[in-house]
């Protein structure tokens, strides 16, 4: 049987390889897709609501120029996933001292060596991390974390009769003795296990941790859904980790996990060693699994060509032929495309590349709150600029949230930069001026 990855390769590479890209082939792709995440154990419901949105979005709107379907087809599919798990890279949050987590987790998914690896990782980011050992039922499982830990200065903490007890003592000598980062290491459980997950909530709601992290295995498959939503019910699940990534393991049950918590994948296990662990990057996984060597040339072509469109709409700008709220509008669609160089820098027009970047910086901050300037405005009052007298100003800023001084602010920018660009082509250097929409 493929693999998980190999199926979704495959699904891809024949998509890219058919003569035609229509519903039908779309179809076609969704139901390789299905078939690659139902083997995954990924949870039905959740496959049926990625292949509804993919089937949506792949006829949806116009193509930016330039850009075929088939290619847009395989962004909204990588889009989906990388959506799943979390889009923007896991990062440490720190907000407060000391900062208490707590691992969960069945028995066998590697939580204690997890635990060793994240209290490593932690410390080499400069925190004071200690670690407190709350399993009383599996022998040796002390003994495990000071052996994983040694000469790694990170103390290990096991003193008390029980698992509430000895979770308390940790925190509060640790909190005394000025930690950073307190990590919990709970005894392993099953979900069947009533007792044990009683005595979870209740070391939860005891010891009120910062943070309950959820350790999964990635080969327990379609399990971990349900192991995941009895955990979250117990104590509710912020963050996950997912162990044994280096293995030939499918991982797919790990989507049903973050579905049925809503908690996001923050490490991924990817060795034996301590150092083995590693801030999980949706979209670097992503684009590994669909196993697309041209992925981010891909993305970028897509991005550009959304650009584009603006540049086509800012034809009026270079003719310093657009009204208030063209001004703003087009300087909110660029900054959703990246820097607001970036645009700048591909217009055809001498003498841009002088503005300082400090300047387009700082401009890019403001667009915000002239947006909301616009929007406090009258229809007639965004078409003819030159009617506002000093009530009117004095409402929009009332209406938008900001200062009097903001409204005029932009006003004059909005002026200078239609005189400036109106000169441009006669005297380049004029462009410099535009340092002003700092």
């Amino acid at each position: 049987m493929p693999s998980f990855p190999e199926m979704l390769r495959s699904a891809l590479s024949k998509f890219r390889s058919a003569a035609t890209v229509d519903r039908r082939t779309v179809e076609e792709l969704i139901r390789d897709i299905q078939r690659a995440l139902l083997i995954a154990d990924v949870n039905v419901e959740l496959v049926k609501r990625i292949s509804d949105r993919i089937r949506e979005r792949a006829f949806l709107g116009e193509l930016p120029p330039g850009i075929s379907r088939r290619d847009y087809v395989i962004k909204v599919v990588y889009d989906e996933l990388v959506r799943l798990l979390g889009e923007k890279p896991a990062e440490i949050r720190i907000n407060k001292r000391p900062y208490v987590i707590m691992a969960v987790g069945i028995q066998g998914t590697g939580k204690t060596t997890s635990i060793a690896k994240i209290a490593y990782y932690l410390k080499k980011m400069g925190y004071r991390v200690a670690v407190i050992c709350a399993d009383t039922y599996r022998p040796g499982a002390y003994e495990q974390l000071k052996q994983l830990l040694d000469g790694r200065d990170i103390p290990v903490f096991h003193e008390g009769s029980d698992v509430v007890e000895i979770a308390r003592n940790g925190v509060k000598r640790f909190s005394e003795e000025g930690y950073d980062v307190i990590l919990i290491d709970t005894a392993g459980r099953h979900k069947s296990q009533e007792d044990l997950m009683r005595e979870m909530r209740v070391l939860q709601e005891s010891i009120k941790p910062d943070e309950v992290m959820l350790i999964i295995d990635a080969t327990i498959g379609q399990a971990a859904g349900e192991h995941a939503r009895a955990f979250h019910q117990a104590a509710p699940v912020g963050s996950i980790v997912l162990t044994k990534m280096d293995t030939s393991a499918r991982g797919g049950g790990a989507l049903s996990a973050i579905a049925e918590t809503g908690a996001k994948i923050k490490f991924i296990g990817t060795g034996e060693k301590l150092e083995d662990i590693e801030l999980f990057n949706p979209k670097g996984y992503v684009g590994r699994l669909l196993g697309i060597g041209d992925l981010e040339g891909l993305l970028e072509r897509i991005r550009l060509a959304e650009v584009e469109v603006s540049e086509e709409c800012a034809k009026k700008m270079l003719r310093g032929e657009f009204t208030l709220e063209e001004f703003v509008k087009q300087l909110k669609e660029v900054r959703k495309m990246g820097p607001l160089s970036k645009l700048l820098s591909r217009l055809p027009l001498p003498g841009l590349p002088d503005i300082p970047q400090d300047a387009l910086k700082e401009a890019e901050e403001k667009i915000e709150k002239w947006w909301a300037i616009i929007q406090s405005m009258t229809l007639e009052e965004r078409r003819d600029p030159d009617i506002l007298d000093a009530s009117r100003v004095r409402r929009i800023a009332r209406g938008a949230g900001v200062s009097e001084g903001d409204v005029k602010a932009l006003l004059r920018q909005y002026k200078l930069t239609r005189k400036l660009i109106k000169r441009a082509k006669k005297a380049p250097h004029k462009l410099a001026g535009l340092r002003g929409l700092g």
